[in-house]
């Protein structure tokens, strides 16, 4: 049944890892607030804000190097946590499409922290901070267990449903 309540969790983990796509993962400025570094979940851009960093009217790219593995575990994990709503009839599969999720949310959690820690030597001696699309992903995986329990929970109520006929 599409209506459960897991159905519902499941939705709002493929929302989260699709809106990673949107958001950027870590942002760190120079001392000066000269330069700046954006990851994103397809790029990372060195930036000269050209003295104002809120206007992005003046700014200049520097350097951009492609992040889009990031990109591809994100949407990997949003087209399964998808693909495991419509796998109502088959708790057990679902299940293991739920197992597969936390492993893809996982791999994009630490190739993000990976890439954030490689990206954060460049300005030195400025720290940088996470940002939405780094929380999300964290925010997904708690919903993905979340929604695995109560997938656990409606398999034990059918198999004791069972042994009562």
């Amino acid at each position: 049944m599409i209506q459960r309540f897991q159905t519902v969790l499941l939705l709002l983990v493929a929302l989260c890892m699709a809106l990673i796509l949107a958001y950027p993962i870590w942002f760190e400025q120079s001392p000066d607030a000269s330069k700046g570094i954006i990851v994103t979940a397809l790029k990372m851009e060195v930036v000269d804000f050209g003295g104002t960093p809120t206007d992005g009217a003046d700014d200049i790219i520097l350097e951009s190097r492609g992040t889009w593995y990031i990109a591809a575990l994100a949407i990997a994990a949003s087209l399964v946590a998808f693909i495991s709503i419509f796998q109502f009839k088959n708790r057990l599969n679902q299940m293991k499409l739920g197992a597969l999720n936390a492993l893809l949310m996982a791999a994009t959690l630490g190739v993000s922290f990976y890439k954030v820690y490689q990206f954060e030597e460049m300005l030195n001696p400025a720290q940088g901070s996470f940002s939405i699309g780094f929380f999300l992903s964290a925010v997904a995986m708690v919903l993905n267990v979340l929604s695995n329990r109560f997938i656990r929970k409606d398999e034990k109520l059918i198999k004791s449903v069972d042994r009562i006929r």
